[in-house]
């Protein structure tokens, strides 16, 4: 249950993550769609704590219950944002992006401070996924100091996609035989209760380790990804520009006129000479049939 609930999350977040990176490009076409999708992810977050809390409730679950008290309100604070944004567009951009900096500044708080078991492996994952978190707290506080730029909106994407793979990698490495560290076991008492503990302290380092390892290569293949995209982009904006000023070709409008006005004097002048010769020609002929008639009368 805890790989789907991750994996789930997960997906959703590269989803709203990968909105928001092409909305900074294209936010007349994108906007409603991007606050859809975010209004559908947070009422399912929204419905799923509500459920949680009571399940917590009647089975005495005092670990699960503050937990799911404390995801509520950010699930809470992004599902206004995005139901505010769709209803009542005409409210100003500084406002609602003043609910999202509370939102991603509540969830910060919500995973520094989980620590329910000091020695746990999970703390390790939870200190990495601040980095993406901040990078969102970051860029939203960017755009609501009126930031003349689409860079905070693709800030904000570029940090939800890592926030939404680093979720689906958190639960293979927790939830799965296959993926947790070797010498180490998951310790599920109940629902959001639960802690990864190694059998001693070499192991303990060692999935640290891994975690750390595999948080680089998380940002590896982020950077592999933008550069390719970004390298796509550009090649087809390239193209276009390129189509664009090919079907474009044409002689201004002033050199037109002037070759028609060096034809036009080209052709004066050649017409004039044309006559010289003809009137040059005319004289020499009158000479000659002068001189003949001269002397048939001579004779």
């Amino acid at each position: 249950m805890g790989i789907i609930s991750f994996a789930l999350t997960g997906t959703a977040f590269i989803l709203l993550g990968s909105l928001q990176s092409l909305r900074a490009s294209q936010p007349n076409k994108l906007n409603k769609l991007f606050h859809i999708t975010l209004s559908i992810f947070t009422s399912f977050i929204t419905l799923s704590s509500i459920v949680s809390i009571l399940n917590a409730k009647t089975s005495n679950d005092v670990v699960a219950l503050p937990l799911h008290l404390q995801t509520l309100p950010i699930s809470s604070l992004f599902l206004i944002h995005s139901l505010l944004s769709l209803f009542l567009p005409f409210l100003p951009s500084p406002l609602l992006n003043l609910i999202t900096a509370f939102g991603f500044a509540e969830e910060f708080l919500l995973f520094y401070l989980q620590r329910k078991d000091p020695t746990g492996i999970e703390n390790r994952y939870y200190d990495l996924l601040l980095v993406p978190i901040a990078v969102c707290v970051f860029s939203t506080l960017l755009e609501l100091g009126s930031y003349e730029s689409n860079i905070p909106q693709l800030g904000r994407g570029i940090g939800l996609i890592l926030q939404g793979t680093w979720f689906v990698q958190m639960g293979f490495s927790l939830f799965s035989s296959y993926f947790v560290a070797e010498g180490c076991n998951l310790h599920f008492v109940s629902q959001g209760n639960y802690s990864l503990r190694c059998k001693g302290h070499p192991e303990y380092h060692r999935a640290r380790a891994i975690a750390t390892l595999q948080f680089n290569c998380h940002l590896a293949l982020m950077v592999v990804v933008l550069v390719g995209f970004y390298s796509f982009t550009c090649g087809k904006i390239g193209d276009l520009g390129r189509s664009s000023t090919e079907g474009l070709k044409y002689t201004p409008l002033g050199a037109e006129m002037h070759s028609l006005e060096s034809s036009v004097e080209n052709f004066t002048l050649d017409s004039e000479d044309d006559d010289q010769e003809v009137k040059d020609g005319n004289a020499g002929r009158e000479k000659v049939i002068n001189g003949v008639n001269g002397n048939s009368s001579y004779h």
